[in-house]
């Protein structure tokens, strides 16, 4: 198969190479020039480190170069220009392509999912997430991935699924895009919430708390938005949030660490290659769960520790004094 990956961040780099690892024809988009010439003189890329991609891959900073003729597109950038990235794909999108959108966040101002993005960028529906949880330098070296690709529509998902699955990669098909792409977004948020506990040095009761509860919260936001609450309990809603909550290769969760040491945002965000998904989508998800009408506590007292400037420690008290209440919704 003809396969387009958008973005040659780590987990764009990871992808293009288990596809061309699964023998399929794979061209790279890459926004940056020296990435784009690195990948295909010498096989490297900055953003993931230490591995050596598929020789047959092809990079370029040419949209037209990388997506024409595609028969799989796979959208892999950062979630606060993903718009952007397939508004300039578009127009070289043949018509029966599949569409993967491999970014996880909600766009800030619309509040639309990724895969809403592409509906509406592309003008057509049934793209399919691609989502759970994976690091992207463990993809590359070939270690055991299990992985989720949903969409409403079956036929697709089990085509992504036989387009990626391998002995170390294995893929699960779903149907509850909604349920799937919220869990990739929020865990972030959480993770940096339980970066923050640990940079305060809290210990694991807390952190077990932090993730227990974070998840009743990535619940309660995706029932309200007509998600499978069983869907948060899977790969993509559970299984992420462990890995992003507890993983030392976390971006979201060691930018919560350093705030938790007493760094301010700014300051954490300094000297960083990588996007941590979890700032964008605080604001993103709060502003999300207030418009649905649902209680987000921890996703209250991450935005208040990055954007009001409250102190960590306060805000985990501020979490531990409020009202009792049961342990699950009524």
């Amino acid at each position: 198969m003809k396969c387009a990956v958008l973005g040659a961040g780590a987990w764009g780099a990871a992808l293009a190479d288990r596809l061309a690892r699964n023998a399929h024809d794979v061209r790279l988009w890459a926004y940056e020039p020296d990435v784009a010439q690195s990948v295909n003189d010498t096989h490297r890329n900055r953003f993931l480190a230490g591995v050596e991609m598929s020789p047959s891959i092809v990079a370029s900073t040419e949209m037209k170069d990388v997506v024409g003729g595609a028969q799989f597109v796979v959208l892999v950038a950062p979630s606060h220009v993903t718009r952007a990235v397939a508004e300039a794909a578009q127009p070289y999108l043949s018509r029966d392509a599949i569409v993967v959108v491999a970014s996880k966040g909600i766009e800030q101002h619309s509040l639309a999912r990724m895969t809403e993005i592409a509906a509406d960028v592309f003008g057509r529906s049934g793209a399919v997430a691609l989502s759970g949880p994976t690091f992207a330098a463990e993809v590359a070296r070939n270690q055991p991935t299990a992985i989720v690709a949903a969409c409403t529509e079956r036929a697709p998902a089990e085509q992504v699924q036989q387009l990626f699955h391998g002995p170390a990669f294995r893929v699960y098909t779903q149907h509850d895009v909604v349920g799937v792409e919220l869990g990739g977004a929020v865990k972030n948020v959480m993770a940096v919430a339980t970066g923050i506990a640990e940079g305060l040095g809290l210990g694991f009761n807390a952190r077990a708390a932090l993730i227990t509860r974070g998840l009743a919260e990535m619940t309660r936001l995706g029932v309200a938005l007509g998600a499978d609450p069983a869907t948060f309990a899977g790969l993509a809603g559970m299984g992420d949030l462990v890995l992003t909550c507890t993983g030392q290769l976390s971006r979201n969760r060691s930018l919560g660490v350093e705030i938790g040491s007493g760094k301010t945002l700014d300051e954490a965000l300094v000297g960083r290659d990588t996007v941590a998904e979890g700032v964008i989508t605080t604001r993103s998800a709060r502003e999300l769960a207030e418009r649905a009408g649902v209680d987000m506590p921890i996703v209250e007292a991450v935005f208040s520790v990055l954007f009001d400037g409250q102190a960590p420690r306060d805000a985990i008290v501020d979490l531990m004094n409020r009202d009792p209440r049961a342990e699950r919704d009524e």
